[in-house]
């Protein structure tokens, strides 16, 4: 695990069922020690040893970051993806020892900020549990707006509404609610921050409507783990190491490189921290960028990829690897 942190050793200690959907996984240390300290909008790779293959993927931790005896967090199950929900929802059960990153924090708190304004859809609710929990341990001012698909589905709602009240509104999509974004962010007192975390789609609304309302980019924070899609197998030579490595169908450039040997650096592998940047020497064919980190003229350019979530379609690519 090439995070740069720490490998911890934890043992499953709970397997919640949330929903129909989504499941909650307890960790604790194996050796009983306390686990590191976080903060709220942390996120942690799980080692997932499935068989001859291993996935690594990035969930949010959810606990209270005042309590570190454990960590938790929240899967939702998607029964046509590569397999790594799949593998946390059937074979993950408590006595399990797994390994984990050490927490690595891209959608952190501005505790500069007047007011939090935190949007959340779906699944993209838990690092606001751990968000608003630091927030109220600490008195500060937030409010937090959830839109899911039905009230049944709508993972922690009734907790988040018995914690904190009014400061928390739900919208479902069965009954045609939804959240009035231009007036909301209209309204807001100055100094606020923005946080929104969900499906992609509802990223880039709230951030292209933030923006043309003049919220300074500064002040919108979001999180999207970007999951590895699926394509046609594809051939990269690997420059720097002098191997040549096929890209499976179900696998990622990131995963096929970490297969040859070859240790690049990551943090999120969900194409949004940048740590897996690689420079592109040669290629004959075209990208399929999927990442949130590089820039439209990097996309364009050819000059770049993110490993983690991107893909190739193509006779030949070089990479600075």
């Amino acid at each position: 695990m090439s995070t740069g942190t720490t490998k911890l050793d934890v043992v499953v200690s709970d397997v919640v069922p949330v929903n129909d959907l989504v499941t909650r996984f307890h960790f604790r240390r194996r050796d009983g020690e306390l686990l590191p300290t976080f903060s709220g909008g942390a996120h942690v790779v799980v080692e997932m040893r499935d068989g001859d293959r291993t996935r690594l993927n990035p969930y949010s931790l959810m606990g209270s970051p005042l309590d570190t005896r454990e960590y938790t967090i929240s899967v939702r199950r998607d029964d046509v993806g590569r397999g790594g929900s799949l593998f946390m929802h059937r074979q993950v059960k408590p006595g399990l020892e797994m390994v984990i990153s050490n927490p690595v924090n891209l959608f952190s708190l501005d505790l500069r900020a007047k007011k939090h304004l935190m949007l959340a859809g779906g699944i993209g609710i838990t690092p606001f549990m751990a968000q608003t929990s630091q927030l109220a341990g600490s008195g500060g001012n937030f409010e937090l707006h959830y839109t899911c698909r039905t009230a049944s589905l709508g993972t922690y709602a009734d907790v988040l509404r018995e914690r904190y009240g009014n400061r928390v509104r739900l919208y479902h999509d069965d009954r045609e609610e939804r959240i009035d974004l231009d007036r909301l962010l209209s309204s807001q007192p100055l100094g606020t921050h923005l946080y929104v975390c969900g499906p992609a789609g509802m990223i880039n609304w709230v951030r292209d409507r933030a923006a043309a309302l003049g919220w300074p980019s500064e002040t919108v924070h979001f999180e999207h783990f970007a999951a590895p899609q699926p394509g046609a197998p594809f051939d990269v030579e690997l420059a720097v190491s002098g191997k040549t490595i096929r890209v499976g169908e179900q696998q990622s450039l990131l995963e096929a490189i970490e297969a040859a040997g070859v240790d690049p650096p990551y943090l999120c592998r969900g194409g949004v921290c940048g740590q897996c940047e690689t420079n592109v020497i040669s290629f004959d064919g075209k990208f399929i960028h999927n990442d949130h980190w590089l820039s439209e003229e990097d996309h364009r350019s050819g000059c770049k990829i993110m490993p983690c979530v991107s893909r190739f379609e193509g006779k030949s690519l070089v990479l600075e690897r």
